[in-house]
């Protein structure tokens, strides 16, 4: 990269202490590490007044950062980010929460960060754009002259053609995505949706070789599936000492690991797992369900009504299964050090992984790694995270079919030895394979291959 100019990646976090964590973060974070180059991302701080780039670290690579102000966290980012586009990806437009303010502060903080980084580029830079806070932000950046390679990728999903008719900006999206020079997405799913949408709904054409055509601009738009460090995190869940001490070693252990958020299809795996427990074979071991789900966006109505189902279903189904030494459902709204889960993902027999709609659902490709190879537990996921579309060694289910699920539960916890190796060998290549280092040369050397076009 060092010949062609600096990487420089922009996304809304940026981590701030020297061992990051989080799926995107740490992702970024490895590919930065290996190459150098420059992160630009929000500080978390809210301030009064909007200031420029500070530096937070200047080691194998530089971290900037911006800050919010009160209104701009409010409208950019609880706002238009997290109440219109964040439905809208996952397929849940009813919950769309349209207000004009949020977009003028949403488009204001994109046009902003753009001012920030045409201060800092320079003409050779590439740039890799993250996620659903920065959609216009390429565009930003052309209006201001720049003819830098920019490249997008999506790490959650592409919303349903028919849903897009009610994002208030409908008809800006498309020359938000005609910016870049690459749009990556998860999936083939994802990719067949926005072509489909691009084909039907925009002006857009398809030209030689794959690409799309829209006004003056060339794009492509392809499937990247982000993968993780296979060998860290394998190495992360064998150091980790992790005793339950109230849990027999008999006793079977099923891990649930997500984001409080409504698109986890959580109240669907509650119920689900009570009516495992009303069918199961009262002569066999309990099996425990533990759900880790720290909250996200607390600020956001949807986020508090989840919440507040959950408790009243964990009480529902302990109240009517529990006994005086087993408690079948026990549930963390907290966040937990990644090396803990790393043990928990190890001991855990089950692992469910079960998302209404999910970009990739990288907890899927932790769960494997982290496994004892002698003798693996099973992943359960749902046809809905982007994980399917590579992990066929997994247990497949519709999360909206809670009976199929609760007896997908009855036939990992039956499964024998043979068979749990099988699947797990199966899904452990595919993982060794797409690792986080493919995922990120793939992506970058794609990039650096597009033409590049000069800004007129």
């Amino acid at each position: 990269m060092s010949q062609q100019g600096r990487l420089i990646v922009v996304s809304n976090r940026i981590p701030t202490e020297a061992a990051p964590s989080g799926g995107l973060v740490v992702a970024l974070h490895e590919a930065l590490e290996s190459r150098g180059g420059i992160w630009i991302g929000s500080s978390g701080q809210v301030v009064d007044e909007p200031g420029g780039l500070k530096t937070l670290a200047d080691d194998k690579y530089t971290r900037l950062a911006f800050d919010l102000t009160k209104a701009e966290h409010e409208g950019f980012y609880l706002g238009y980010a997290n109440s219109v586009l964040w439905p809208l990806f996952h397929h849940r437009a009813d919950l769309i929460d349209v207000d004009q303010g949020d977009r003028d502060q949403y488009m204001g903080v994109n046009a902003r960060v753009a001012q920030l980084i045409a201060e800092v580029i320079e003409p050779n830079d590439v740039l890799w754009i993250h996620d659903y806070h920065f959609l216009p932000l390429a565009a930003e950046l052309r209006k201001l002259g720049l003819d830098n390679r920019m490249g997008y990728f999506l790490h959650i999903p592409f919303p349903n053609p028919s849903d897009i008719a009610a994002l208030p900006d409908r008809k800006q999206l498309p020359h938000w995505i005609a910016a870049y020079d690459l749009i990556g997405l998860q999936t083939q799913r994802d990719v067949s949706a926005c072509l489909e949408w691009l084909r039907g709904d925009t002006a857009a054409e398809f030209t030689l070789r794959g690409r799309m055509k829209l006004d003056t601009r060339h794009f492509e738009v392809r499937s990247f599936p982000i993968g993780i460090d296979v060998d860290a995190f394998r190495d992360a869940a064998e150091r980790a000492d992790i005793t339950i001490t109230d849990l027999p070693t008999n006793q079977k252990l099923i891990l649930g690991v997500d984001r409080l958020d409504y698109s986890k299809g959580l109240p669907n795996r509650f119920e689900a797992f009570g009516k495992y427990l009303s069918m199961r074979d009262k002569n066999l071991p309990h099996a425990t369900m533990i759900q880790v789900a720290p909250p996200s966006r607390e600020d956001v109505e949807a986020y508090k009504d989840i919440r507040v189902q959950l408790e009243s279903m964990a009480g529902s189904v302990n109240g009517e299964h529990a006994e005086l030494d087993w408690t079948p459902i026990r549930y963390l709204r907290r966040p937990l050090p990644r090396d803990v889960v790393a043990g928990l993902y190890r001991r855990a027999d089950v692992c469910l992984v079960t998302p209404l709609a999910d970009g990739m659902n990288l907890v899927a490709k932790e769960y494997v790694a982290a496994q004892d190879g002698a003798d693996p537990g099973v992943l359960i996921l749902s046809h809905f995270a982007g994980a399917a579309e590579q992990l066929d060694g997994a247990l497949m289910v519709n999360p909206y079919d809670t009976v199929s699920m609760a007896e997908a539960i009855d036939q990992a916890l039956k499964m024998d030895l043979h068979e749990r190796r099988a699947r797990w060998l199966s899904m452990m290549q595919v993982i060794r394979e797409t690792d986080i280092d493919w995922w990120t040369n793939s992506f970058l050397r794609s990039l650096q291959n597009q033409p590049q076009m000069r800004v007129a």
